[in-house]
């Protein structure tokens, strides 16, 4: 009933973020009604395009990019068809300082920027917060944003890194669509559609989807997806517009723990070896439905409601990770089975609105949003735990046993999770060139989990809850306030320079010595920078400096509540630090007609700046692994506009991370026998590398080909998470992409 009243509400109030729509998304309509002017010569009308850009949804409030005191990229629907994308994380490889891990078994894509993951709470799709442990599909993506920086006032507990906002393409009252089929190495195959246009004056539609068949440079690696996402418009009046949208993700994978490590070394095996089980598969299925309605009360004040349902499950049964690999290259593969469930419901409303005090103008922004989320995690155990013994160095699969154990459940837990905040935010202009802005929020977050596990005389049988022993942990009960506040000077409407400070907030796991729940981590965040967008658009640049500092880092206590000695790494204490800090460039430029450049450079340097020294405690002085000192990107695509080549394009694009480590960072150690220089190294040492794509096209009339030659050079790296999952990257490939447009 609560649920179905919100949608009632939703409906009698909002649409998608900021954005709006008209029935003519040309925007170049014109209709000149002349009366009673007999005998009198109409002059010319010029009809100018607006040039204005298109809002940053994720943005929220609707302050313009250049009245933001952070940096903010958008890859557009363009770009990301120009490169033939097909996972995010080549489309995010235009976001300066972005980098991408991988996840365990290669399940999904992680991403990292500023020295902080972006995976578990700062991905965002249509400006909710989604599970991203599935991999996206970009067939249905109209952009990807990415808001450098705090973003804690617009969104909670989210790191300070930055937040990515992927959103789907919208309806158009326009008719139109395209078909369209990629063809690649290694068996790639994607047909994929794009249909919009009007049902009435008043009711547009989208649907659009796709169907990927693959294999890879990996042995015995596939997939298989299907994805499809619908969207209806309702321009109720000219005031109140509501946006329907839904999408459905099913895929089938293959897991994959990548190569072999011996302690901290990768070994030089061949890139196409896959050492897993040949019956290893994974599944996973999404599905959301969110209503966005917007209501413009008048030019000044606008009300927004959105409302967000996310269902996620993701279950894999294989071999496991390649650890503990002996000298020799013999490993004995574990076993390991996964189910990971997950519903998510969201609300937000919120109010923007201009008004003056005397001279002064005021841009506020302002409301509340709400988040459920009920997630149940699956354990396994196999019986017996190990699967068999194979040496990498001479591994044959075609001799590799290959019968499929079972396992049985032998605990499920299950962790509900609410999420509450209120915020306030104010952009005050006291001259056209002087600004500030200033907001707070207020954040409430609690968490219980539940679990069920197996009683050992009754293990033949698979945890159920009637057949198992419940336990409800304590309730974790968090809150913190997220000020931010900044300075923007505007010497010319083209240059915007900025200054400002906010503040973010992790919850923390453990407890005090004294047993209580340790409180959240408050992390400062400090940017300067200045912004630039000379000749409406045809160069922009950004130019930023940050520190981020986490002056309150949990790590284990020293001491126990009675004074002695404590070995327990669950009794914490707020007394650590980290550090990062860094700059970064961005450049985007259109010189000529035809002719777009991107260009970026990332210096990022992330420390442990203060640990406690004990037993299983961080390094002073470390860099954090998965970090790399320095990233860069440029790319380029050029179509002829005309001439005896028009429709002709060519593009390329390079990307490069710098040295880093992966698996996890050192830490001190008291077993000097084990370890006789008192550290425990488990840091993985990874040349940095560069890879290069460039692609050729040709466009006549409604019929296009690009063909792309990726990572030219074949140049062989890795990702790395935790110490396994040694994924190699991609080796040479080629993809070609046919399409038509209506």
């Amino acid at each position: 009933m609560k649920y179905n009243l919100l949608f009632v509400l939703g409906l009698l109030s909002f649409v998608s973020y900021g954005q709006s729509y008209s029935n003519n998304e040309s925007g170049a309509s014109v209709t000149d009604t002349v009366k009673g002017k007999k005998g009198e010569i109409l002059n010319e009308v010029i009809v100018t395009k607006n040039k204005e850009p298109k809002p940053v949804t994720a943005v929220r409030s609707g302050l313009k990019p250049m009245d933001n005191p952070q940096t903010i990229q958008v890859i557009g629907s363009e770009v990301i068809e120009q490169q033939q994308a097909i996972r995010l994380s080549e489309v995010l490889k235009n976001a300066n300082g972005v980098y991408v891990g991988s996840a365990r078994g290669g399940a999904q894509e992680s991403f990292f920027s500023r020295g902080y993951d972006l995976s578990a709470n700062n991905m965002f799709k249509n400006g909710f917060r989604y599970n991203s442990g599935s991999i996206p599909d970009v067939s249905g993506l109209d952009k990807v944003e990415f808001l450098k920086g705090g973003s804690a006032l617009l969104f909670g507990n989210v790191a300070p890194g930055g937040i990515v906002n992927l959103v789907t393409k919208t309806p158009q009252f326009k008719s139109g669509g395209e078909v369209s089929m990629q063809i690649g190495s290694f068996a790639y195959y994607k047909p994929a559609f794009d249909f919009y246009g009007g049902l009435s004056k008043s009711v547009a539609f989208r649907i659009n989807g796709s169907y990927e068949n693959s294999e890879s440079f990996r042995d015995v690696v596939k997939n298989e997806r299907l994805y499809i996402n619908p969207s209806l418009l309702f321009v109720i009046n000219p005031k109140t517009q509501i946006t329907l949208q839904g999408d459905y993700l099913s895929a089938d994978w293959t897991p994959d723990f990548g190569t072999g490590i011996i302690g901290t070394k990768i070994l030089d095996l061949p890139r196409n070896t896959f050492y897993g089980s040949l019956w290893s598969n994974g599944t996973t299925k999404s599905s959301s439905a969110s209503v966005l309605l917007n209501h413009d009360f008048n030019k000044n004040w606008k009300l927004n409601f959105n409302s967000s349902f996310q269902n996620y499950d993701r279950a894999s049964k294989s071999t496991a990770q390649l650890s503990s690999v002996k000298d020799n290259g013999e490993w004995t593969r574990p076993l390991v089975q996964n189910e990971n469930l997950e519903q998510i419901l969201g609300d937000q409303i919120s109010l923007q609105g201009n008004f003056n005090t005397g001279s002064v103008k005021h841009q506020i922004f302002t409301g509340a949003d709400w988040e459920n989320s009920f997630a149940t995690a699956y354990t396994f155990a196999f019986d017996p735990a190990n699967y068999d013994t194979i040496n990498l160095f001479n591994f044959d699969p075609s001799t590799q046993k290959n019968t499929i154990p079972d396992a049985r459940t032998t605990q499920i837990a299950k962790t509900e999770t609410n999420r509450f905040g209120v915020y306030f935010q104010d952009l005050i202009s006291i001259t056209d060139k002087f600004k500030v802005l200033a907001g707070v929020r207020w954040s409430w977050q609690e968490a219980e989990v539940t679990t069920y596990k197996e009683v050992y005389a009754n293990k033949v049988q698979n945890v159920k809850p009637e057949n198992a022993v419940q336990t409800v942990g304590a309730k974790k009960l968090d809150n913190a306030f997220s000020p931010k506040f900044g300075l923007i000077y505007q010497p010319r409407k083209d240059i915007s320079i900025f200054g400002s400070y906010s503040t973010s907030f992790t919850p923390n796991t453990g407890t005090t010595a004294d047993l209580k729940p340790i409180e959240p981590s408050i992390i400062d965040q400090y940017e300067a920078g200045i912004k630039t967008d000379f000749l409406e658009g045809m160069l922009s640049t950004n130019v930023t400096v940050y520190q981020i500092v986490n002056s309150n880092l949990a790590q284990t206590a020293e001491f126990k509540a009675d004074g002695s000695l404590n070995s327990d790494t669950n009794v914490k204490v707020l007394s650590g630090e980290t550090k990062s800090k860094g700059i970064e460039v961005d450049v985007t430029a259109r010189p000529i007609e035809g002719l777009s450049i991107i260009a970026g450079y990332s210096y990022n340097d992330m420390r442990y700046t203060k640990t406690s020294g004990l037993n299983g405690s961080f390094i002073e002085g470390d860099r954090l692994v998965r970090t790399p000192a320095n990233t860069a990107n440029l790319s380029f695509y050029y179509l002829v506009p005309e001439g005896f080549f028009k429709g002709v394009s060519i593009g390329a694009i390079g990307n490069y991370i710098g040295d880093r480590f992966g698996g996890w960072n050192d830490q001190y150690s008291t077993d000097l026998v084990k370890y006789p220089d008192g550290i425990y190294h488990r840091e993985i040492p990874i040349d940095g590398y560069t890879t290069i794509d460039v692609s050729a096209g040709y466009t006549w009339r409604k019929f296009s080909i690009l063909c792309k030659l990726s990572n030219i050079t074949n140049e062989l790296n890795y990702t790395v998470h935790e110490n396994y999952s040694v994924n190699p990257i991609a080796p040479r490939q080629v993809m070609t992409s046919l399409r038509y447009k209506f």
